[in-house]
């Protein structure tokens, strides 16, 4: 049996700069906490709570806890929240990722242009969620006057898709949405005949994981995916492998996966979410190893 590691598996680099961030604040001496876990990875989030990290999951909790250092999580939180947030006192150190952060500065501008704001992604998603509160508020929409966005996920949302023809719209997406459902959604909306400004936010990691993921998923008899089963952009990476590899198995740690449904496999490939910490992969990979020597 031949295993095969995607290059792009693993921590981006958004998540590689929040989670450094959080074991730096941690040196130093202080409550340090963080809103919302840091990441969608479990492990991730259980060792730096055993390293005194405490995740914050309300405003309301944040006001009640002792002063100290909060961190900001990847996906990013909304413009109210961050003020919120700021008025309580205590140190932020922004994680947000860089390239959501820029999304947060497009919707504002474009809202601000008086585009309607589109966001393809997951609506409950916390990066979703933190994408809207930068959009700026209008009553110019009959439809829905205290909100100028509207989030899509799936292709009957975007069929069913409906403003005056003059309302000129502005596009984005999750950056870490399926690549080709985007364009697929997109195109969609296109032919509805509104001025619309398209930009792909989607990172680059994001895309060339998918790439990766598609590419060896056609060449392996099964697939092995490793990410949080938070973690949207693990599944789509699960989503992308299982179309071309039916022998395909999404899991957060080596715990969870049964090697000998791998007896009879000639190519494994292995793939895993932005958010999967490299120990964990090798862990995996070589327990694959050692499951093929002890076959022989």
């Amino acid at each position: 049996m031949k295993i095969k590691i995607a290059k792009s598996a693993g921590f981006c680099f958004g998540v590689k700069r929040a989670v450094d961030l959080v074991y730096k604040s941690v040196q130093k001496n202080g409550n340090v906490y963080t809103y919302g876990p840091i990441i969608h990875n479990e492990q991730v989030v259980d060792e730096l709570n055993r390293m005194g990290v405490r995740v914050i999951n309300s405003l309301e909790e944040l006001n009640s806890a002792p002063k100290g250092t909060i961190i900001l999580r990847s996906h990013g939180v909304t413009e109210a929240i961050y003020q919120k947030i700021a008025s309580y006192g205590h140190e932020i150190l922004d994680a947000t990722c860089p390239f959501v952060k820029k999304i947060h500065k497009i919707v504002r501008e474009q809202s601000e242009a008086g585009r309607h704001i589109i966001i393809i992604g997951n609506p409950i998603h916390p990066e979703v969620e933190g994408i809207t509160g930068w959009v700026k508020k209008s009553t110019d929409h009959p439809q829905n006057p205290t909100a100028s966005f509207t989030v899509i996920q799936e292709e009957k949302e975007a069929q069913e898709f409906a403003l005056p023809k003059e309302q000129k719209l502005c596009i984005v997406s999750q950056t870490t949405f399926n690549y080709k459902k985007f364009q697929h959604l997109v195109e969609i909306i296109s032919k509805k005949g509104y001025d619309i400004f398209v930009l792909n936010t989607i990172c680059n990691a994001t895309q060339a994981r998918q790439t990766e993921a598609y590419q060896l998923a056609r060449e392996s008899d099964a697939m092995i995916v490793i990410g949080g089963k938070e973690s949207s952009n693990s599944k789509k990476l699960y989503e992308i492998c299982k179309k071309e590899c039916e022998n395909t198995y999404y899991i957060q740690k080596l715990s969870d996966l049964d090697l000998d449904l791998f007896k009879s496999f000639r190519n494994v490939g292995i793939t895993a979410g932005a958010s999967t910490p490299n120990n964990i992969i090798k862990e995996v990979h070589t327990a694959c190893q050692r499951r093929v020597f002890n076959s022989y």
